[in-house]
């Protein structure tokens, strides 16, 4: 039995967030037409997999470094003409436009790598990637989880907020290099600045923030 009650600010799975997506997919080949995602970053392919198996479109976003890896897996998953893989590296996004406009775009944690500035134009540019109706879902690092404790900049506006975590942390989780931490209210406020509608936002029981998003 695993006693570990450590919090693990990343959790890894099939999320609240997540399954909001997969529904959504449901929802619209309801339509009879081909739904089209895209997931930032890929990680290990398995929620763009679900999707696959589901019809759906899929374009798998990740490190230029990881594409020997996601496209071994592409293979093994028999899903060679729903799965494709695109390079990115924030703040670029990426440059296929296999699949463009999506119906659905998944971005994951990595956000929280940029300034508060950059994250409005990076946010700005992926709304533009969404057809009218297609929606966001969005996670980011919580300034209320384990990551906050010791982060110097807590206790400065999200607009100035970008340090490294505290040593301990650095070394616990292994995130290195100055990052971004949110509350709810700064992810709403985030999506609000760069032009998204909100549909909802929530915070996780190991304090991560998660929202919503539509293009109108």
């Amino acid at each position: 039995m695993n006693t570990n009650t450590t919090a693990n600010p990343f959790e890894t799975g099939t999320d609240e967030l997540e399954r909001l997506a997969l529904e959504e997919c449901v929802k619209r080949q309801r339509l009879d037409r081909r739904v089209s995602v895209l997931i930032m970053p890929a990680l290990r392919c398995n929620l763009a997999a679900q999707f696959a198996d589901m019809g759906a479109q899929v374009v798998m976003a990740d490190s230029p470094d990881c594409q020997r890896e996601i496209e071994g897996r592409i293979l093994a998953s028999g899903h060679r003409d729903e799965l494709h893989f695109a390079p990115f590296a924030l703040p670029e996004l990426p440059s296929s436009e296999e699949g463009e406009p999506y119906d659905i775009i998944i971005f994951r944690r990595c956000l929280c790598r940029l300034p508060y500035s950059e994250a409005k134009e990076v946010i700005r540019s992926l709304m533009k990637k969404l057809r009218i109706g297609g929606k966001l879902y969005l996670s980011i690092l919580g300034l209320h989880s384990a990551l906050g404790e010791d982060y110097a900049d807590a206790g400065e506006d999200v607009s100035q907020r970008f340090c490294e975590l505290s040593a301990v942390n650095r070394q616990k989780y292994g995130i290195e290099g100055p990052v971004c931490l949110y509350s709810e209210r700064n992810l709403f406020m985030l999506l609000l600045e760069s032009g998204a509608s909100v549909l909802r936002t929530a915070t996780t029981t190991y304090g991560n923030v998660k929202a919503v998003a539509v293009r109108v």
